[in-house]
């Protein structure tokens, strides 16, 4: 048999998602002689939107060696216990979906269908999340490693800026041999038999030549879309999102909340991230119901302070490739496909994209039946993700707006719709194997936005009453105790991390 090992790849593109490719390929390739290199331009501006993530951004950093509190620094980066949402359900209505799990099962029955029958008496089902619990009184804590303990629930991810993590992942990545190379692409030259992309030539004609390649060059999809040719899935007519306005401002208002909000407009949502240095806004709208200038104006209009940058205006496509890699190039980022940042996935597709490359890397040359295993498991997890930000716009009762009324009586995907119909009775929900939101983030959104099951599960009648009233009752004060004892995010950040003020991001 040939030798046909990869022994160079060529990041095409920075950003968040090319130095996060970089960064984790050195970690775990660049012993065996694999040669990376990045190619990027200074010229070409990042989409910098994303700086809200997911829990598992810890493991990712984890599989680095990343010190926490030196990355927190170098990130301005805070604490997130998960998403405030204002006016979803309906004008006024506000709930949290926090990250962590809901009470305790008792006797093998969900803890959600014991709550639903006592909901009265009860409380909130939040009062039974630790991690909610914190972040409604805007505290946090590092969790406790014993199990044993109710600490040990609590669960995070960060808020940090974009730019600032992938300028952090270029130090750790060229320490590991990472090659950056300065320059925009001119052209893809790929093999005239095979279609195998062989080099990409710099528009001041230098070639740039690897045995595989990853694209990390956003919305523009230069090498998987404009050389390659996959097609590219439009989910618009579920996610009629398409634009957004993005603009820093001072800190002010409710200052460093653990937490990020998403408040719902007239054509959209408006976001807001707290970093140590400022606070990151943006205005995700509808073009077909609200023009760029009112966007602008809404938004403008709630900063929590002075802006410290101009507005940013991004177009985009809701939707993916139809095929994430294709023959010796994979694409991982905006390239491989985009749904709106509501739930802050925009990072974790980037994680999730490296991790299943690191999985399925090509061994004796690209193998196509491994290539087919990756775009199966991307495809399966970026829908089941889709379904559940479709979730939030659909569960609603609002129709104050056209752009309301169109969600809320839009044909969701037939996946959807079977799992808010099962909760929507009895409040079943099964988990899929492609699942990144499991049952404790549907019980947060659905229950949040006015989704209450009609019936519980009969099960919960066998539990004596008294019992189980009594141990509503010791579990929400001890959860609520835990969470008062707690020191302020904003103090414990600049204790454990705080970086200096005033720099730019």
């Amino acid at each position: 048999m040939s030798d046909q090992r990869v022994r160079s790849v060529v990041v095409v593109g920075g950003g968040t998602a090319g130095w996060m490719t970089a960064a984790a390929l050195a970690k775990t390739l660049s012993a065996q002689g694999l040669k990376i290199t990045l190619v990027e331009s200074e010229a070409i501006g990042t989409v910098g939107v994303g700086e809200a993530t997911i829990p598992p951004i810890l493991t990712f950093n984890a599989m680095l060696g990343v010190d926490e509190r030196e990355f927190m620094r170098a990130t301005k980066a805070s604490f997130k216990l998960g998403i405030e949402f204002v006016d979803w359900g309906a004008i006024g209505e506000m709930y949290h979906h926090p990250f962590g799990t809901f009470g305790l099962d008792l006797e093998g029955i969900k803890f959600h269908q014991v709550w639903r029958k006592f909901a009265g008496l009860a409380g909130p089902i939040g009062d039974y999340n630790l991690t909610e619990a914190a972040a409604r009184r805007w505290r946090f804590s590092l969790p406790d490693p014993d199990p044993s303990k109710v600490m040990s629930s609590l669960r995070y991810a960060y808020h940090f800026d974009a730019g600032l993590y992938a300028r952090f992942l270029r130090g750790f990545s060229e320490q590991r041999g990472v090659v950056r190379i300065e320059g925009r692409i001119g052209k893809v030259d790929q093999n005239g038999e095979t279609g195998f992309v062989e080099a990409v030539v710099l528009e001041d004609g230098r070639r740039v030549e690897g045995d595989f390649f990853v694209d990390c060059t956003g919305f523009r999809g230069l090498v998987i879309g404009q050389a390659l040719k996959v097609p590219y899935q439009d989910w618009g007519r579920w996610l009629p999102n398409n634009r957004a306005v993005a603009i820093g401002c001072e800190l002010g208002g409710d200052g460093l909340t653990p937490f990020t909000r998403a408040t719902a407009r007239e054509g959209g949502w408006q976001w807001r991230i707290p970093l140590q240095h400022r606070i990151g806004n943006g205005y995700v709208y509808s073009s077909h119901h609200v023009d760029d200038q009112r966007a602008l104006d809404t938004l403008l209009a709630n900063l929590d302070g002075a802006p410290t940058d101009e507005p940013n205006f991004l177009r985009f496509t809701p939707g993916r490739r139809e095929r994430a890699w294709e023959k010796n190039v994979c694409s991982i980022g905006l390239s491989a496909g985009f749904i709106e940042p509501l739930e802050s996935t925009s990072i974790h597709m980037i994680q999730a994209g490296i991790t299943k490359l690191l999985a399925l890397f090509p061994g004796n040359g690209v193998d196509p039946l491994e290539i087919d295993e990756y775009n199966r498991l991307t495809a399966e997890q970026v829908d089941r993700i889709r379904d559940f930000v479709i979730l939030h716009f659909h569960a609603t009762r609002r129709d104050d707006t056209d752009y309301w009324r169109y969600l809320s009586s839009m044909t969701v995907p037939d996946s959807l719709a079977r799992r808010m119909e099962l909760f929507a009775h009895r409040g079943r929900w099964f988990p899929s194997e492609y699942d990144l939101f499991h049952e404790p983030n549907w019980l947060a959104v659905l229950l949040g936005q006015g989704i209450v099951p009609e019936e519980w599960d009969p099960l919960v009648d066998s539990l004596p009453d008294d019992q189980v009233r009594q141990r509503l009752s010791h579990l929400s004060a001890l959860i609520a105790r835990t969470a008062e004892a707690m020191p302020d995010h904003a103090q414990f950040v600049a204790r454990y991390c705080g970086a200096a003020q005033g720099v730019a991001a």
